[in-house]
């Protein structure tokens, strides 16, 4: 069995919770559902496309920790807080991908607090 080895971005468990941010298990990248939060834990933005770039530039940072980047996404599940946001939350996701995009689940979900969007990916590592 492959050994699985966590990974905190900076190196810290900041974890709220009984998880990993991320989790390298052989050539397999697992990144938990990112919020809209920065480093001190505050919510960034107010809108859809505002949490958007920021729960990615989150994913970005634990992807980058594993030696990852975007372009090693292979599946990618997101929790919108409304359907009605999908096409603004749509055209920011769009812009941190390259063509052949990920795959992808969107599903509408009752979010912690004032959280819009949360992702989580999987990535191959090269």
């Amino acid at each position: 069995m492959p050994t699985r080895q966590p990974i905190y971005p900076g190196g810290k468990d900041t974890s709220a919770g009984a998880y990993s941010p991320g989790l390298i298990v052989g050539d397999l990248v697992f990144v938990s559902g990112q919020g809209p939060m920065n480093a001190t834990g505050d919510i960034v933005g107010d809108t859809v496309q505002e949490q958007t770039r920021q729960v990615l530039e989150n994913v970005k940072t634990i992807l980058a920790e594993a030696g990852c980047t975007l372009d090693d996404v292979v599946k990618s599940t997101v929790h919108i807080s409304d359907m009605g946001d999908f096409a603004r939350f749509n055209k920011v996701y769009e812009t941190f991908f390259n063509k052949p995009f990920p795959t992808r689940t969107t599903v509408q979900s009752v979010l912690y607090g004032f959280i819009k969007v949360e992702i989580d990916v999987i990535a191959i590592k090269q």
